[in-house]
């Protein structure tokens, strides 16, 4: 088997590195940096502690501060005409996903013109990005190193997303620290967004029957040795340390293993693929404004207990991988009880168990049930292929 992997250009982890970034971006030869955030980190006094070292080692500063969860294409159009008048020669995305995957967007739209629209799908993007710096806020999207940008088509209600290598940031500063402020709520989404990823990265079709499915060339390619690695370290840190981030938000040894867990969850899914989860949770997430993380793990014990008969062997280690140790040997036993301890950790840490409890009506679900189905490069990364009404009897078990 040939593989191969992606990951962002250069990587710098650690507390206190964002204090590095006016270093970072001179020697990569930045002068002039449009950043995309939001008001919230405005205020918390987070963007400051960007800004500052940048201006301090002479970088200009152009910034965007509209920036919103799950952003809308407006928001994506006002960023970009908002850089277009600082013409940067570097992108920089500061916060959660939504602000990074923002920020991959105008830098599509600064090189190659247009609207995000445009480049929709996979492998779209026709060449180089401006270079793009990306910083989370969160620990969950692993953003910061994928090749992956989410935005909501208002008009259509549905989440879509641009896939390419191109969007993979030249730098991501991951800095704990920065971390801390993160809202309990939104740390609990994060961490089981970064969780999704592992669990249908390492869950994933294997390549061979990847690459023999319908679909043609595609930034995923299903299970590597490398993505499994990078996945079970992130599964392994969200048993370790989520709980505690969630109820002690200034554990600086549970933010800084978040951190990693999202950075490891975001190398592992933008390489091997995500699924139905996803699949299923975008549409969704379009029609009741979900979080990404919570419509996630709310589905995610769902479609794991529909892929149990295609990945036994692997969901049966995951109890011992997040750190759970059942007196059994049973494969069936172990492979049932990881759906069930994942499915308790959400609860645990405050991600809602119905669908019905975000807003969703049963009226809604068939339409649900064909936006999911018709997002076939998803469907191509999942182990089982779902047919739609199997995808709608996960949705009503999940209602």
């Amino acid at each position: 088997m040939i593989w191969n992997f992606h990951s962002a250009g250069s990587l710098v982890f650690g507390r206190g590195s964002a204090a590095t970034l006016g270093d970072i971006a001179v020697r990569a030869g930045f002068r002039k940096a449009f950043i995309v955030t939001d008001a919230i980190l405005a205020k918390a006094g987070i963007l400051d502690r960007v800004v500052e070292p940048l201006t301090d080692a002479g970088v200009e500063v152009g910034i965007f501060q509209g920036g919103q969860p799950e952003p809308s294409l407006e928001i994506i159009r006002q960023a970009t005409a908002a850089a277009k008048l600082v013409e940067p020669d570097a992108v920089l995305g500061l916060g959660g996903g939504s602000n990074m995957d923002a920020a991959k967007l105008v830098a599509i739209c600064l090189a190659h013109g247009g609207d995000a629209t445009n480049y929709t799908g996979d492998s779209r993007v026709p060449g180089p990005v401006t270079p793009l710096i990306c910083v989370p806020t969160t620990a969950g999207t692993g953003s910061e190193v994928s090749q992956a940008a989410v935005f909501t088509d208002t008009a259509n209600h549905m989440k879509v997303s641009c896939l390419s290598q191109h969007i993979r940031p030249k730098i991501a500063v991951v800095d704990p620290l920065l971390t801390v402020s993160c809202p309990a709520k939104v740390t609990a989404d994060s961490g089981i967004d970064a969780l999704v990823h592992a669990v249908e990265a390492i869950t994933a079709v294997d390549q061979a029957e990847y690459l023999a499915r319908p679909g043609g060339a595609s930034v995923y390619q299903g299970k590597n040795p490398m993505a499994d690695l990078m996945a079970a370290k992130c599964i392994e840190l969200v048993g370790q340390f989520l709980r505690q981030a969630v109820k002690d938000g200034n554990d600086l040894d549970a933010r800084e293993g978040m951190a990693l867990a999202a950075t490891y969850g975001g190398l592992a899914f933008s390489n091997a693929g995500v699924a139905l989860v996803h699949a299923m949770e975008y549409p969704v997430g379009g029609a009741v404004h979900v979080s990404h993380g919570a419509g996630n793990g709310l589905l995610l014990p769902h479609v794991m207990r529909y892929n149990l008969s295609a990945r036994m062997d692997v969901f049966a280690k995951l109890p011992f991988v997040l750190g759970e140790y059942p007196v059994s040997t049973d494969r069936t036993f172990l492979a049932n009880y990881a759906v069930d301890a994942v499915s308790k950790l959400c609860a645990d840490v405050g991600i809602p168990q119905r669908l019905r409890d975000l807003g969703v009506t049963v009226e809604m679900l068939p339409g649900f049930a064909d936006k999911a189905f018709a997002i076939s490069r998803l469907m191509r990364v999942n182990p089982r292929t779902p047919t739609r009404d199997e995808i709608l009897a996960i949705y009503r078990a999940a209602f």
